[in-house]
């Protein structure tokens, strides 16, 4: 049963706690908000603010688990807290561990801070919970997919679209490296995962994942230079730093390139160009202790 005065207090507690600068919200000069504005969490939480304003003042319908959580990412809420908002709205808390998409504060404070980077968020499958406009700009936007299609490991096997990135001769080496993560992963996980649930589908739609699904490689990890071809741009080589939520299996992966490179000029243009339609992602990093690729 939803506790209405004690879910509309712990939000404006929340909400007053956080600065603009706590989310990647500009400051301004004439504020006076000693914390976000109801609208500035509307926004962070994906509705409207007239939404959210009803549940600080304890009023609307009981909002459902999907409206929760959104409401517990933008807040940027730990996990403890985020349970504890679920069961103030009525709800039981979702699953930790693997299968959860509640990225951590702390990767999200330092994601923020990356506006000028390519940077993304990932789970172990390689499902994008979250990128920088520079990440936008150098992949595409890769969080809309749904399905088995948010893994890259997965579209790289089942559309042509996702290899269009990267060179033709570093396919076959990408295709062994997401065949070997996934296999490491469907160890790690059981017989009941999502990964096995993965493998099973791949390996009953492409020919080429069964070949080397069926090589029984493991441990394969990407190099340390990482390939594109950018539709506007051209060819960048970059490298990639990992940091990785043990507690939530998830990663932040943020590809550089060395200063005074002609790869670095690349991505200071492509921080001017802005975001563009690409057909691919570069995801073909792990978090460090998880199977490479995946």
């Amino acid at each position: 049963m939803i506790d209405r005065a004690g879910l509309g207090a712990f939000l404006r507690h929340r909400r007053e706690s956080l600065q603009p600068e706590d989310v990647g919200l500009p400051r301004g000069r004439r504020r006076r908000t000693s914390g976000l504005r109801r609208e500035e969490v509307a926004s962070l939480c994906h509705m409207s603010a007239d939404y959210y304003a009803r549940l600080e003042r304890e009023r609307g319908p009981q909002p459902s688990e999907q409206m929760i959580a959104s409401i517990a990412q933008g807040l940027h809420l730990s996990l403890d807290e985020r349970d504890h908002l679920f069961r103030l709205a009525g709800h039981h808390p979702r699953t930790r561990g693997a299968d959860s998409e509640h990225i951590s504060p702390g990767l999200l404070r330092i994601l923020d801070r990356l506006d000028d980077t390519p940077a993304e968020i990932v789970s172990e499958l390689g499902e994008t919970l979250r990128q920088s406009s520079l990440s936008v700009a150098l992949t595409g936007d890769t969080t809309g997919h749904t399905g088995p299609a948010r893994s890259i490991g997965y579209r790289w096997f089942t559309d042509p679209a996702a290899r269009k990135l990267y060179p033709p001769e570093d396919h076959p080496f990408l295709s062994r490296m997401y065949a070997a993560g996934l296999r490491g992963i469907v160890t790690l996980r059981g017989p009941g995962s999502r990964a096995a649930y993965l493998a099973d589908l791949l390996l009953a739609q492409s020919e080429e994942f069964r070949r080397v699904w069926d090589d029984q490689e493991i441990g394969i990890r990407p190099n340390d230079t990482k390939r594109l071809i950018h539709p506007e741009v051209g060819a960048l080589e970059l490298n990639c730093q990992r940091l990785l939520d043990p507690q939530q299996s998830h990663a932040l992966l943020v590809y550089t390139a060395v200063p005074g490179s002609e790869s670095y000029d690349k991505l200071r243009l492509l921080s001017v160009i802005g975001s563009q339609p690409v057909g691919s992602d570069l995801r073909d990093e792990a978090a460090p202790g998880r199977p490479a690729g995946w």
